[in-house]
């Protein structure tokens, strides 16, 4: 089961850390590669690499590919939106990423290889196209039925790679959206499907798409794919993968749900199936818990109700709960700060403390916290209105983020 914009965990009951991400079917396991992020500076930390077999247990398989001593991928550099690519040519697995330091002034798009899906990535340095690194930073990656894989950009730019991935040899289409970030593509019945994100930092917003039949062209832009004003299902595009079911394969939309600047605790990822018809494209609703296999939303209402709201630092409030893993329920909205939820076990140890994001521009209502599997037990979970939501100002001075620090409960329920 899918659990959508909450914090999942791995064998270890942490946090699933990994955005900008992609992922990658080999078999009956899928591998999620994403940035390994932190609460506190916005730079690289490692590329990790995680493996379930159901969406909902999850293995750390570590740091694909770690801080480098120097170069690109040195101190003080940043590393974002990694994709992963298996090369059928040479059974060698590509790694192609952002680079570029802190104040965002030398990008470079980055290439590293592995023998192997799960182990650890050689950083080559940069991607090349006639004989110069490419500088660009927002990327996606996308493999076409003929296994020719092709490099995508901010602005609209796609560029063939070379038959062993290592090097773009051709410059297939160049601006196709002069403003478009964090690019996405994906082919169906014949069809190209190119979507973008608007640029609002980490505010999220209503991405949009393009459709080709021919990857040269011609380009139609086609609008939004979600309900406008849903902003994209609260969530920012990064990735499409196709997912093997026994009646075919199931465009999948991997999505982000940025949390400036608590990324490592707080953000989460979105993944909602898409649907194609006659040249258009949409994701029909939010799905909160869902499976692949069915395409059906398991919903799961607050059994017990809990009217909780405060702005004031340090307020709480206390759940006794006696089970093996707790729910709550609540509201998002613009006044939306964190909230603190601590588990203790009967003996007063504290089992597990998370943070929980509260603030969206568009409001929501539903799933916000499913702790990890705990022995079953009697515990006592406490949310405390930790500090304000984040706040940042865009290169044009733009301010975004959230104007309080309200939390909200509605409910919970002891599975």
């Amino acid at each position: 089961m899918i659990y959508n914009g909450i914090s999942w965990y791995d064998q270890n009951n942490n946090t699933v850390n990994a955005h900008g991400a992609c992922i990658l079917q080999e078999g009956d396991t899928f591998y999620l590669f994403g940035e390994y992020k932190t609460d506190d500076v916005n730079k690289y930390i490692g590329f990790s690499c995680y493996s379930t077999r159901d969406f909902t247990n999850w293995k750390f398989e570590g740091l694909a590919l770690p801080p480098q001593k120097d170069g690109l991928l040195g101190e003080n550099r940043v590393g974002e939106r990694v994709k992963v690519l298996k090369c059928p040519q040479t059974g060698k697995y590509i790694m192609l990423m952002h680079t570029d330091d802190l104040k965002y002034n030398d990008p470079h798009i980055g290439l590293a290889v592995s023998d192997r899906i799960d182990g650890k990535f050689t950083f080559k340095g940069p991607l090349y196209f006639q004989g110069e690194p490419i500088h660009m930073w927002d990327m996606g990656t996308f493999v076409d039925d003929d296994s020719t894989a092709y490099l995508l950009t901010h602005e609209g730019n796609i560029y063939r790679l070379s038959e062993d991935y290592t090097e773009a040899v051709e410059l297939v289409a160049k601006n196709l959206s002069p403003g478009g970030e964090s690019p996405a593509l994906f082919k169906e019945d014949g069809i190209y499907y190119l979507m973008f994100s608007n640029k609002t930092g980490w505010e999220r917003n209503d991405n949009y798409y393009l459709t080709a039949t021919d990857l040269h062209g011609p380009w139609e832009h086609k609008g939004l794919f979600c309900k406008e004003g849903s902003l994209t299902c609260n969530t920012q595009c990064s990735f499409v993968f196709m997912y093997e079911r026994e009646d075919g394969k199931l465009p999948v939309y991997v999505g982000d749900r940025w949390s400036f600047p608590r990324q490592g605790s707080a953000a989460t990822l979105v993944l909602l199936p898409l649907k194609t018809k006659n040249g258009m494209m949409e994701i029909e609703e939010y799905l909160r818990v869902w499976s692949p296999d069915e395409y059906i939303e398991r919903c799961l209402p607050p059994e017990n109700k809990l009217d909780f709201y405060s702005n004031t630092i340090g307020e709480s409030c206390s759940i006794p709960f006696t089970g093996e893993r707790i729910m709550l329920f609540g509201e998002t909205s613009k006044h939306g700060g964190y909230g603190e939820v601590e588990i203790k076990s009967e003996q007063g140890e504290v089992v597990h403390r998370i943070l929980v994001d509260f603030y969206s521009l568009a409001g929501d209502s539903g799933l916000r916290y499913r702790s990890p599997h705990l022995v079953m037990g009697n515990y006592v979970l406490t949310l405390r209105v930790k500090e304000q939501g984040g706040v940042w100002i865009t290169k044009n001075g733009t301010r975004y983020g959230s104007d309080d620090s309200c939390v909200k409960l509605k409910g919970w329920r002891v599975e």
